[in-house]
């Protein structure tokens, strides 16, 4: 008996998470972010930050290798992001990042990204004239 394309394409996405998770660094957590002000340092962003459901305001501390990366060098107000790296006092230090859709950002911080979104629109639209 052969099994169906669902329950393969099930195993697969399951499979596809386990990696994911197996691929962090001992050390590493999985968070999500959404830059809350218009980064004016790149290495220490200001951002509303969800780890394991809680969120916070804390700076994304970049690295050395994530400060190459051109997502990051591209980073303005509202982006919407999945790190990974760790949380220490004076924030999160990230070692990747990458930039997301808002809806695939945790329900925790969907609200955020609507308003920051929502005030950047009618911020910049008198501009544009």
């Amino acid at each position: 008996m052969r099994p169906s394309v669902a329950v393969l394409g099930c195993l697969l996405i399951g499979l596809g998470g386990l990696a994911t998770h197996e691929a962090l660094a001992e050390d590493d957590q999985l968070a999500y972010a959404v830059v809350s002000e218009a980064p004016k340092d790149k290495a220490k962003v200001p951002a509303r930050i969800a780890i394991d459901g809680t969120v916070s305001d804390l700076k994304l501390l970049a690295s050395d290798n994530t400060l190459g990366n051109l997502i990051w060098k591209k980073l303005e107000i509202c982006h919407a992001l999945r790190l990974e790296g760790r949380r220490a006092g004076d924030g999160f230090h990230v070692n990747s990042a990458r930039a997301i859709d808002a809806s695939l950002l945790p329900m925790v911080l969907q609200g955020f990204a609507g308003d920051c979104l929502l005030k950047k629109a009618l911020d910049v639209a008198p501009l544009v004239d």
